[in-house]
């Protein structure tokens, strides 16, 4: 599956891409507010992740700027099943591309898809001490549970406080949940 934004294409990682990736995510601050990303981060590492086998029915996508000349890899995007069953939206920006809307754009797009293929929620969370992230879920409609607790992150290496947000794509059998702008 590919989708393309006013300025970014979101299209599968191929092994190809292994390089890029491990250069875009190579950044300690990244990598810390991830779950399953370990730290450091290599080529190794990148092609593991590339190589690695995919959710058939949930995207997953590198995010690539459309540019004049070639695309640049700023990031990722993708759906996650977790372990309870829930469908988790998740993303990351190479620091050199922070602050320019990536993530919003990328996100909305994702949860537009998530829409498509008949997702009826999606939780996400952040780390507390990335504030940045919850700003940006906001941003895409994403409410907070109030629930918070310990989530483990590979690259520090133990647990850390995270806060639950969720979104709800169309509304349940029992009338709660709303339809998200």
């Amino acid at each position: 599956m590919f989708a393309r934004t006013e300025r970014l294409l979101l299209r599968p990682g191929w092994a190809e891409d292994a390089p890029a990736l491990a250069r875009a995510i190579a950044d300690e601050m990244i990598v810390r507010n991830l779950a399953n990303a370990p730290w450091p981060y290599g080529l190794a590492e990148a092609e593991a992740f590339l190589a690695a086998p995919k959710d058939p029915i949930l995207p997953n996508f590198l995010l690539f700027a459309r540019t004049d000349g070639d695309p640049v890899l700023v990031g990722s995007c993708g759906l996650i099943r977790k372990a309870s069953g829930a469908i988790a939206l998740g993303y990351w920006i190479a620091r050199d591309h922070w602050g320019r809307g990536y993530a919003t754009e990328a996100g909305r797009q994702l949860i537009e898809i998530a829409r498509t293929i008949g997702i009826e929620r999606l939780d996400a969370s952040y780390f507390v001490d990335n504030p940045a992230s919850g700003r940006v879920l906001e941003k895409l409609g994403f409410m907070a549970t109030g629930l918070r607790g310990p989530q483990f992150s590979c690259a520090r290496g133990h647990e850390a406080e995270a806060v639950l947000m969720r979104q709800w794509l169309v509304a349940d059998a029992e009338g709660e949940g709303a339809l998200a702008a």
